[in-house]
């Protein structure tokens, strides 16, 4: 397996089809989608109650840990949708009324580190990745695919949720799109001022 510390956005469609197709698929696809949307830790996804949920402003409340500053982020349309369809079958589990946390086993536990861990690498296993998925891989792939969108890097601090903004430079430091159009102008002239039938000067 390559060693890789985030996934693609292609990567990241093939694991939620892969999620999708099992048993519990509505709870699987709808924790990975929801990790990577949001670049969650597992521990602050697994944490996430329905108070912290709320469908009528359409907002979601992120309570960062590891002294990282939680904010709100929007609930976007297709999250909403993935959420419904989960709670739909959640209700079937067991002691699900009982249980404040969104994401929960069929014997209605809140659902473990290991129990996230297995579902993302089963997944990815199932979709045919090429590098050995886990659920930190989604908070990265979150990062990078900001990154490529353009967003400023004092954005995806906050939306990471980063009390440093060290720990968010190097998903802007590695988007190749900011160099995009640098060489676009017309500067190989000014790298030769022979006035002879040079190469560069005939351009």
């Amino acid at each position: 397996m390559l060693k890789r510390r985030y996934l693609s956005g292609t990567e990241i469609e093939l694991l939620i089809c892969s999620a999708a197709k099992k048993e519990t698929g509505a709870r699987d696809r709808c924790l990975i989608y929801m990790a990577y949307i949001h670049g969650y830790r597992i521990s602050e996804l697994l944490a996430l109650t329905f108070s912290d949920i709320d469908f009528n402003s359409g907002c979601i409340h992120i309570k960062r840990s590891k002294q990282g500053f939680s904010t709100t982020h929007p609930l976007l349309q297709e999250e909403r949708h993935l959420l419904l369809q989960w709670l739909s079958v959640r209700v079937c589990y067991k002691n699900a009324q009982e249980s404040p946390y969104v994401f929960i086993s069929r014997r209605g536990t809140p659902l473990s580190r290991q129990q996230a861990y297995n579902i993302v690498k089963s997944a990815g296993n199932a979709a045919g990745l090429t590098v050995s998925a886990h659920p930190h891989m989604l908070r990265h792939a979150c990062g990078y695919a900001l990154a490529d969108r353009g967003i400023n890097t004092r954005l995806i601090q906050d939306y990471l949720g980063h009390r440093n903004i060290r720990h968010t430079v190097h998903y802007t430091a590695s988007n190749a799109q900011r160099f995009v159009n640098i060489w676009e102008r017309d500067t190989d002239k000014a790298l030769c001022s022979c006035e002879k039938n040079c190469p560069v000067c005939v351009k």
